[in-house]
């Protein structure tokens, strides 16, 4: 049988189980991971510079094609699922493009499919049709939308070796829309409510809506252990001196009629409120990166796949923690600091934050967690975090912003829940400390580079 015919006739589904290793504290919480990379890191940028030119610049593009088409649907109206679903979509699409474009270069392990093929099977064809099989699938209106763009990435390719990666892009689909079909995400959110004791969350204006995305520790993760494996320790105390400055920090910069808070600051809470369009500005800073330092399309691959894997699970991992604590958001918490024992705290009834307050309790902060694992995750494929970002923002309100590094990126949008009312400080540290761990846990035990002999 020729080499080429093996596409035909292989199994659709050849799934190849990824090693996972178990990173905990004897008690369950969080464990810094740092000391196994420096392997890694080396082994990662001697391959991707051993690979840099091989491919045209059609290759290239490959990846930032359909990313851009995937952040444009995520984005279109009728179309937006929940950030933390888009978390979903995300992952599910770039894992299919690193499995097919993998499964033809070998470079690194799979996620979950390995097939045996051809070399000569186009790159460009496996990982744009692994693309559009996914987002028919998870976005089905837009077919015909994603139609035109497979067609316009096949227009070229010599028939053969398109006919050959497009039976791998298949295959790399339909295992990722197999093993995401049960994973627990489209099911009844149980109720949560808890009683009205100080420092319990509760319903908060305008809306006082029930708590939502209460079943999200119980999805399926794309790489952790489970949505506890990095549940951090609990909040300070309400009597404590760190929830005494924190209270005080958030009540005084948070408010809506803040007068310390100066105007940039505002603006920085403003734009980072607008989540989906913070997906889409961090989706822009590893393009850019890719592009800027010639990464090939399998290294481009791994990069996104690697970067929504750590999106997902950081934020089930920050919102698990807030169902496991329950801890009131600061308008709860300063309207009724005359509850909650401690002398240094003030109530002010008419307290109203920055922004609207989200549905859920505050610790840990998603938006820390969130840009930490991005900028952990671009640290850590990249070899370095000093590369400067200039990143534009849509709006409302638009802007365009530069930072040094991504870690300084990160830290202005950690920071922006302050400025805004939302969150304390210990919320941020907290969901910053979950974000890194994701980010390290993530690269050590996936899509990890094949050792030379393996």
């Amino acid at each position: 049988m020729k080499k080429a015919d093996v596409l035909k006739n292989v199994a659709p589904k050849y799934i190849a189980a990824g090693g996972q290793t178990e990173e905990k504290t004897e008690d369950g919480k969080m464990k810094n991971l740092t000391g196994k990379l420096a392997f890694l890191l080396v082994l990662a940028i001697t391959i991707t510079i051993a690979q840099a030119g091989v491919y045209a610049q059609s290759s290239e593009e490959v990846i930032l094609q359909w990313n851009r088409v995937l952040m444009t649907t995520i984005n279109t109206p009728g179309q937006q699922p929940a950030t933390v679903l888009a978390g979903r979509s995300t992952a599910m699409v770039h894992l299919a493009m690193y499995d097919a474009v993998n499964s033809i270069e070998g470079s690194h392990t799979p996620y979950l499919t390995d097939v045996p093929g051809s070399p000569n099977a186009s790159v460009e064809a496996a990982a744009a049709q692994a693309a559009h099989d996914v987002l028919v699938n998870l976005f089905p209106t837009r077919q015909s939308i994603f139609d035109a763009e497979l067609a316009a990435t096949l227009s070229g390719i010599e028939k053969n070796r398109a006919r050959q990666g497009i039976a791998v892009g298949r295959i790399a689909a339909e295992n990722i829309i197999a093993k995401r079909a049960n994973d627990g995400w489209f099911v009844t959110p149980p109720a949560y409510v808890l009683p009205t004791t100080p420092g319990n969350w509760q319903p908060t204006p305008p809306a006082n809506a029930a708590a939502a995305l209460t079943h999200f520790s119980g999805v399926q993760p794309f790489a952790t252990s489970g949505s506890g494996q990095f549940s951090p320790n609990p909040p300070p105390s309400l009597t404590s001196a760190e929830y005494t400055a924190d209270f005080n920090e958030a009540k005084t910069l948070g408010a809506v009629n803040s007068t310390t808070r100066t105007a940039e600051q505002t603006l920085i809470a403003q734009v980072w409120a607008n989540t989906p369009n913070t997906l889409v500005v961090w989706n822009n800073a590893a393009r850019d990166a890719s592009v800027s330092r010639g990464l090939p399309t399998a290294a481009r691959a791994r990069l996104f796949a690697l970067f929504h894997m750590v999106f997902h699970d950081t934020l089930q991992q920050t919102f698990s923690s807030k169902y496991v604590y329950g801890l009131w958001r600061p308008v709860t918490a300063i309207r009724r600091a005359d509850e909650d024992g401690n002398p240094n705290t003030e109530s002010d009834l008419a307290w109203t934050p920055l922004l609207v307050t989200p549905p859920y309790p505050t610790y840990a902060g998603n938006a820390a967690g969130q840009g930490i694992s991005f900028a952990t995750i671009l640290g850590l494929v990249f070899g370095r975090d000093d590369i400067p970002v200039t990143a534009t923002f849509a709006g409302p309100p638009a802007a365009m912003r530069s930072y040094a590094s991504y870690t300084a990126m990160a830290n202005e949008q950690a920071r922006s829940r302050i400025y805004g009312g939302i969150h304390y400080n210990f919320d941020t540290v907290a969901g910053q400390a979950i974000g890194k761990n994701v980010a390290n846990y993530t690269f050590l035990n996936f899509l990890r580079p094949r050792c030379s002999g393996n």
